[in-house]
């Protein structure tokens, strides 16, 4: 069994070290470090400040660093897990790190997998988190679960939600709220701006309240601050996705130009850099320009978004159903009617409620033709879709 601190590793490069240099400037051997980055030892408390000096990190950040570990070979996962559970006092960090991976692994699939399918598994693997962090023996592997829990929590928020088709909102927040208990205990700005993030998402999508998701948001990117540049480049598209929902253009387009200008502070270290893509800006530009009520700037920005996410089912069934919408505001008919069944088609596979609930309001905007054959259709598939949900 090997194992392998990868991100300690990735910051040594980040902050120009070779591992030779590093061990240079510490008046260590270069097997030192080696056996660092190979989880084999850890720097001595009196070596530790000089070297997050070095890799421009805190200590706090540091201790992170070597608290995440991943493991190749040796024992399998299943049985290394259930081990701890049976012994939940002896529990290590290799075990967290088995966590971690399976927690990494099922948020991956979000956007491929039907969220109906994650949350059973989630559900069992969040239990098994906060049940070892209540057991666990060892101080610095408490922590770790801590950090574990907090990312395991916030999955369970976004799965919750979206299994109640965005209607369970307290059940969300509830998970959300202990998401970001986990991640203040033990200081990981980055796990308590993405948990905040989703509750303004709860706010802004769910509740319909964009007043209180623009404060979430708002208090999301604070946090982003001290940590990632993608989670800030979230956040602040989120504030202008509030800010258009309250009807202020100019609030909006500042907030955008914020975002579009974090592109450039996105770094190889900044572990959410693959939540904050171009596609995803181009996706929320133009929701908030169909809330600013500007279909006709909205639509081929979200046309170009649908193509592009074709690897993300859920995202790109939000932006199907956001085209729609700004096709039927032109009066486009046939074109909405088109992507409507394509929204439809998109959300029979992901089961995903942001695309399912665009999908139903997009129904609704056509009312004006109900006694058209076509939207007749497109009602029986709504109608379909409804039962089977």
């Amino acid at each position: 069994m090997a194992s392998k601190r990868v991100r300690l590793s990735q910051r040594r490069k980040s902050a120009g070290f070779t591992q030779e240099s590093l061990a240079a400037r510490l008046g260590v051997e270069r097997t030192t470090v080696i056996r660092w980055e190979t989880a084999v030892t850890e720097p001595q408390p009196p070596i530790r400040p000089k070297l997050a000096r070095l890799l421009a990190v805190t200590g706090d950040e540091l201790q992170a660093l070597l608290d995440d570990i991943v493991i190749v070979g040796g024992p399998g996962p299943s049985e290394r897990i259930a081990y701890a559970i049976e012994r939940p006092s002896s529990v290590d960090l290799i075990a967290v790190a088995y966590l971690h991976e399976r927690i990494r692994h099922l948020d991956e699939s979000y956007d491929k997998a039907p969220s109906t399918g994650l949350l059973g598994p989630a559900g069992q693997l969040h239990g098994q988190v906060s049940y070892l962090r209540q057991h666990a023996g060892n101080s610095r592997v408490r922590r770790a679960l801590l950090g574990a829990e907090a990312e395991s929590a916030t999955l369970m928020g976004q799965l919750v939600w979206d299994v109640s088709q965005r209607r369970d909102h307290a059940g969300s927040a509830y998970y959300l709220d202990a998401a970001i208990h986990a991640a203040r205990q033990v200081r990981d700005p980055n796990a308590e701006a993405h948990a905040v993030l989703r509750k303004s998402f709860v706010a802004l999508y769910g509740e319909r309240n964009p007043g209180k998701g623009l404060v979430l948001a708002q208090e999301a990117a604070a946090v982003a601050q001290l940590g990632s540049p993608s989670l800030l480049g979230l956040s602040l598209l989120h504030i202008a996705e509030g800010q258009a929902m309250a009807g202020d253009a100019k609030g909006c387009e500042d907030s955008l130009r914020k975002a579009r200008a974090q592109f450039d502070r996105v770094n190889e270290d900044d572990l959410a850099a693959d939540r904050y893509t171009v596609n995803e800006f181009n996706r929320l530009r133009g929701s908030c320009y169909l809330h600013l009520n500007l279909p006709e700037r909205a639509e081929p920005i979200l046309s170009a978004t649908v193509t592009a996410l074709t690897a993300k089912r859920k995202s790109q069934s939000i932006a199907l159903g956001n085209l729609t919408l700004a096709l039927i505001r032109q009066r486009k008919l046939e074109e909405a009617a088109a992507t409507l069944h394509r929204t439809i088609d998109a959300v029979e596979l992901t089961r995903g409620g942001g695309g399912l609930n665009l999908a139903f309001t997009a129904g609704r905007e056509l009312g004006e033709w109900r006694s058209e054959p076509w939207v007749q259709d497109i009602n029986d598939r709504l109608l379909a879709l409804m039962t089977a949900s």
